[in-house]
């Protein structure tokens, strides 16, 4: 699993076009539909720490856990902004090590998808269920088959934004992981003639939605939702994005 070093600076830039005022609304109807209005919520696979600000402002106490330390800088950098009271936890989420129990985790944006190793996600679910409270919700979503195959597999997307120019190239096996290159070039400030190039490289996995309900029910989550992304309607075989919610039953 990638680090995102220089990519994490500009993430936020990169992703503008999400919508996560939308996005944040949706996860809190969803968490509502299933009692959770209030409580500690981790935000698993935080990143820059959007969706923790957010969902904190909503009501939640939020934790937001990532692996990348650069990621985190960025988070803490809006929470010291913000004045907001999120904890922000630098760790793997197969690694998840919390002080104490959680009523909901969230995670968002393919988070899933970016561990490419079977064996890992189904330990993230067991670390998620083991610090998760009885009836406790678990909400994430995931990049389908359909769209590794059909919209990532083997293209390339180029994003013009004011502050970075970024040239995204997949390539995509026939087992469904993605490789991505990245090549980011961000002008000079003081020379518009020059610019700055970074590399980033990471990989994505497509998993059967069979298979991770399967993996949710051996961690005593039973899965009650599958959703076209941002909506309440069931998955078709051009999903491009599935959201999974899931409850806990009994304690570890």
């Amino acid at each position: 699993m990638a680090s995102y070093g220089d990519f994490a600076y500009y993430y936020d830039s990169l992703t503008e076009n999400v919508d996560y005022d939308k996005r944040c609304e949706y996860i809190r109807g969803l968490l509502a539909d299933n009692g959770i209005g209030e409580g500690i919520l981790l935000d698993l696979a935080c990143g820059t720490g959007t969706v923790s600000l957010k969902l904190s402002e909503m009501g939640y106490d939020v934790i937001g856990v990532d692996a990348s330390e650069e990621m985190l800088s960025v988070a803490q950098e809006k929470k010291i902004e913000s004045g907001a009271d999120v904890i922000f936890l630098c760790q793997r989420m197969e690694e998840l090590d919390l002080f104490g129990t959680i009523n909901a985790c969230v995670s968002t944006l393919d988070s899933i998808n970016h561990i490419t190793d079977e064996k890992t996600v189904r330990e993230i679910f067991r670390r998620v269920s083991l610090f998760m409270e009885d009836k406790g919700i678990f909400v994430f979503d995931v990049n389908t088959p359909y769209k590794h195959r059909e919209i990532l597999g083997d293209n390339t997307f180029v994003y013009d934004t004011d502050e970075v120019y970024c040239v995204w190239q997949n390539s995509t096996d026939e087992n469904l992981l993605t490789k991505v290159s990245l090549d980011i070039f961000e002008k000079d400030d003081d020379d518009d003639e020059t610019y700055y190039r970074y590399c980033e490289e990471f990989a994505e996995k497509a998993y059967d939605l069979d298979d991770i309900r399967k993996w949710l029910e051996e961690c005593r989550f039973e899965v009650t939702a599958v959703y076209e992304e941002m909506t309440k309607q069931s998955v078709t075989d051009k999903t491009q994005r599935a959201v999974f919610v899931a409850k806990k039953h009994g304690t570890q």
